[in-house]
Formats: C-alpha cells, sequence, structure tokens
C-alpha cells in the first residue's frame, strides 16, 4: 500500500524517535526543526529557546530506565548522566539510525492548517507552504514557563527557572537574597546551587502543596532500578503498599523542616534529591509555605511570617502549547489536552501527538513506545477504534492515570510507564492490527496529492 506524506514538528526525543520509527515503517516524512541542532530541551543553550537545561543540570533518571530499548545508553555513562552527555546520546542515536537526512533544520513550522477534505498545509518560518497527509506533532512541553499570580507587586527581580542557567548568568546571584517557589525536581537543583555557603545568599523555598523527596540511591544502587508498577496487581495496591513504605525509604518531609505535603506519597509527583535534605538541615534552606502576598520587596507567607528578597525564582512548571495551531482548532488549558492512549484527538485520523504526558519514571522510553504506535499507524498496520470507542478510553484512562492525583496543571497529564507499556504493547497494538485486517487499513495517503 501506498504511505502517507508525513510531518514531523521539532527534533527532540519525541520527533526524533517518531522519525526513526516511520523511517523503519518505509513511510516517507520530513521533520520539521525551528533551531539549528537536535536535541530540543536538551540542547544546552538551543538558540531556538526552547531549552529548559541549566548548567549543572544532570538527569534525574537513572541511565538504566532512560534509555531506549533499541539504543541503550553507553555503559560507560554515569548513573546520572549529565545534560552534556544526554545530547552526545541523542546525536548518537540520530547519527545510528541518519534521522538528520530528514530533518530541515532553521524551518519550524509557523502554523499548521488542516484541509476540508483531511491532510495538512504548513506554513513554515522560510515563508514556503508545504502539504501533507499526516502531521505529527512532537514540539515538547517544557519550554513555555507557566508563573502563578499572586496578589501584590515584587519591587525585586522576577525570574522563571526556564531562563536561569547558573549563579552568574543571566543574573549574578551572589550575596543576594532568593526565594525558589516551587518544590519539583527543578526547584530542588536550583536551591541546592544557590544555597551553597561559597555564594553568601540567603535562601528561601516557598511550597504550595509541599513534596515528598525521594533519594536517587537505595542500597548503593540508582533508586528507580526497583521501581516497577506490575500489570497483574491492582495499581491502588501497589500505591498503598509504597505509601506504607515511604516514611521508611524517604523519611517525613516535615522532619526537614518543610511543609507536611497536603497528599499522600503518589498522589503528586515525587521530588528527587539527595542534597536538599541536607540544605535544609544543615540551615542553608529556609523552607517556607506558599506565598499569600508580594509587597515591594516582602514577601509574606501563609504561616503568618514575612520576610524581604532580592529576587523570586519561579520553578512553576510549564504550559502545553501549540503555537502553530490556531485556538479555536486546538489548544490546552490548564495543560488539560484529552488524546486516546495521550496520541490522537477524537474525529482528526490524520493527527498525532508524541510525548505529551509526565510519565513515570521515565519520558525516553515512553515516546518509543508512542513513535512505533505512530508509524505503525501511518504503515496501515493499525487503525482506530470508532470515536465513540476512544471518547470513553480517555475518560477511564483518565480516571485510572489521575484521578488518585492532586488536582493540578502539573497532573494532567500524568501516566505510569510500565502499565502503559504493557497495555500498549500486549493490546492496542495488537487489536489495532485486527481492525486494520478487518476493516482496511486508514485512509491517510495521497489525500493532499
Amino acid at each position: 500500500m501506498s504511505r502517507p506524506t508525513t510531518a514531523v514538528i521539532g527534533a527532540g526525543i519525541s520527533g526524533l524517535t517518531a522519525g526513526k520509527m516511520l523511517g523503519d515503517y518505509g513511510v516517507p516524512y520530513t521533520c520539521f526543526e525551528m533551531s539549528d541542532r537536535i536535541g530540543g530541551n536538551w540542547a544546552f543553550g538551543n538558540p531556538n529557546g526552547v531549552s529548559s537545561a541549566y548548567r549543572s543540570l544532570h538527569i534525574d533518571t537513572s541511565k538504566h530506565q532512560l534509555s531506549f530499548r533499541d539504543f541503550p545508553m553507553p555503559m560507560t555513562y554515569p548513573d546520572f548522566p549529565h545534560h552534556t552527555q544526554v545530547k552526545a546520546y541523542l546525536e548518537d542515536y540520530a547519527t545510528a539510525f541518519d534521522l538528520k537526512q530528514h530533518i530541515e533544520f532553521d524551518n519550524g513550522v509557523e502554523h499548521a492548517e488542516r484541509l476540508a477534505g483531511g491532510g495538512w498545509e504548513l506554513t513554515t518560518g522560510r515563508g514556503e507552504t508545504r502539504r501533507f497527509d499526516f502531521l505529527v506533532v512532537g514540539n515538547g512541553h517544557h519550554w513555555d514557563p507557566r508563573t502563578p499570580s499572586f496578589p501584590g507587586t515584587f519591587s525585586g527581580v522576577e525570574m522563571h527557572s526556564h531562563h536561569y542557567i547558573d549563579p552568574r548568568s543571566p543574573l549574578d546571584l551572589t550575596g543576594k537574597r532568593i526565594l525558589v517557589v516551587g518544590l519539583g525536581n527543578s526547584a530542588a537543583d536550583i536551591t541546592v546551587e544557590l544555597s551553597s555557603r561559597t555564594l553568601q545568599n540567603d535562601v528561601t523555598l516557598s511550597t504550595r502543596s509541599g513534596a515528598w523527596i525521594v533519594p536517587k540511591y537505595l542500597a548503593g544502587k540508582p533508586a528507580d532500578k526497583y521501581f516497577k508498577t506490575s500489570p497483574t496487581i491492582p495499581a491502588r495496591w501497589q500505591r498503598k503498599l509504597t505509601q506504607l513504605t515511604a516514611p521508611l525509604i524517604a523519611g517525613n518531609p516535615e522532619d526537614y523542616g518543610l511543609p507536611k505535603p497536603n497528599h499522600k506519597f503518589m498522589e503528586a509527583h515525587p521530588t528527587q534529591s539527595v542534597e536538599l535534605p541536607l540544605r535544609l538541615g544543615s540551615g542553608d534552606v529556609v523552607a517556607k509555605p506558599n506565598v499569600t502576598l508580594l509587597d515591594g520587596e516582602t514577601v509574606h507567607f501563609e504561616d503568618g511570617t514575612s520576610s524581604d528578597f532580592d529576587v523570586i525564582v519561579y520553578a512553576t512548571g510549564y504550559n502545553i502549547t501549540f503555537p502553530f495551531f490556531d485556538e479555536s482548532f486546538l489548544s490546552a488549558p490548564d495543560n488539560h489536552v484529552p488524546l486516546y492512549k495521550r496520541m490522537f484527538k477524537p474525529g482528526i485520523d490524520d493527527l498525532a501527538f508524541v510525548g505529551f504526558a509526565q510519565s513515570t519514571p521515565t519520558l525516553f522510553p515512553f515516546v518509543e513506545c508512542q513513535a512505533r504506535l505512530v508509524a505503525a499507524y501511518a504503515a496501515g498496520r493499525y487503525r482506530l477504534p470508532s470515536v465513540a470507542e476512544m471518547e470513553q478510553v480517555i475518560v477511564a484512562e483518565e480516571q485510572k492515570y489521575t484521578g488518585h492525583m492532586v488536582a493540578s496543571a502539573r497532573h494532567t497529564q500524568q501516566v505510569d510507564f510500565f502499565l502503559y507499556e504493557h497495555d500498549m504493547r500486549t493490546k492496542e497494538l495488537p487489536a489495532g492490527l485486527q481492525r486494520a485486517t478487518a476493516e482496511g487499513a486508514p485512509l491517510l495517503a495521497g489525500r493532499t496529492t
């Protein structure tokens, strides 16, 4: 059968894996990348402005969980690679599968319009108009900073962690009174770095909902090597067990001086940090609850206290944004975009998304898993179920993966990789192949030609 002409937006991990799998299935594709390099978020200093990597960043997932299944990370890599090593790994991946020949660099998609009869018309950064049968979106969701709105006005400097590079760039953060807002992995890393006594800063950490701090090592091994959700045991039983053992493994956050979390363990994304508990316990960092008011240089907190600051660093996450779509066509208010298998919008059969999930404990094999299904779909070896069935599954799976989570923009796309991958491998791909065999391949090819 003929293959659909396919456009892939982005050459980060999602676009690269989508391209690799499309190539494996013999699907012709073009990848549009607005930068001059691959890697997206992992290209430190990326000129397209999307990278949130700071100079000292190490991946929080160990290489054992992070590796693509068909391209393992080098054994010579440390357990938790530096961002430069992750970028080098992606470069090796692109070279091994000859992916760059399909990428148009410095030519991002500025507008994508779905045609009346199906297919897509893309306007690129070079001013070209291009048509394709099938569109794969992999522009990432860690590049559009999300900043809280607190009452009042701050007279000092405010910045988002997205723009943080190191203690001297883009600001001189030495000898300052600094407030870090947030308690995710980036907040923990930046707080630890800025609270070094050599920098002579006074650092305060504010958190709205609290967080469980988990170690990176257990019994001398990366802790995530022990983490694997079983598809045969009810997930709520497994969560209950981890909730019982969490205080023994991670300790209670209150013991470090942090506010008590407003949720049980695994009802929000935990924070991985070896050093933050030590900095809190050493008095290098002062913990505070949520901000209630900004008043000049003074910040007021929920516990009734207040302190003066020179700088606020907001490590408060990101918006899911599709700047190339008209908002009336598709958007993600409060980071919620209901997708079948986190990939397909019911009723739009020539559009697929890759990588739009908060996958625990790992994202790289997750996008690889999604890309495999996208390629099978484009090659006619997978067919979607009916729109009605997709909508029912979306509701059921949102409850399955996020029903127990704290309601917030951070958790709208939460997914357990092990349960997801097992479902895709043992159920969804075989069922989609059966539908394609019985009903015929999806009608994607030839729409725009």
